[in-house]
């Protein structure tokens, strides 16, 4: 399954928003205001929850980013198998242009009960990345 969020615009630049999504306790100020829970465990992993949801502990694959352009979380369970990068373009100096992509493998049934709520998901932090 792939969903990806609108792109919008920050008001970052490219580098201060990769800086900005490279830290695990900024992912407060983008979740949704359904979270029942958010608790940072160390500096590149946090778990969260949100209402109706069960709990998902994300780690931010180092190896997998590309600075200043991506910042890739991977799920750390093996039930939940997924990634959400976020993409960063500049657009000018102080500005730039993000959109949040979610990659997993699910079966038919799975799938079909989480893609609208990720796809919300997805959508509000894209849309608070905006905001920041």
């Amino acid at each position: 399954m792939n969903i990806e969020s609108p792109k919008v615009t920050a008001h970052k630049s490219e580098q201060e928003m990769f800086d900005f999504l490279m830290n695990v306790e900024n992912y407060e100020q983008l979740m949704p205001e359904t979270k029942e829970k958010i608790e940072v465990r160390d500096d590149k992993t946090f778990i969260f929850a949100l209402k109706g949801m069960p709990e998902i502990k994300l780690r931010i694959q180092e190896d997998a980013c590309i600075k200043p352009k991506l910042v890739v979380l991977g799920s750390t369970s093996e039930k939940l198998d997924f990634t959400l990068k976020a993409h960063i373009s500049e657009i000018e100096e102080n500005r730039s242009e993000v959109f949040m992509e979610f990659n997993g493998e699910f079966n038919a049934m799975m799938a079909m009960m989480i893609k609208n709520p990720l796809k919300k998901f997805i959508n509000t932090l894209a849309e608070n990345i905006g905001k920041v």
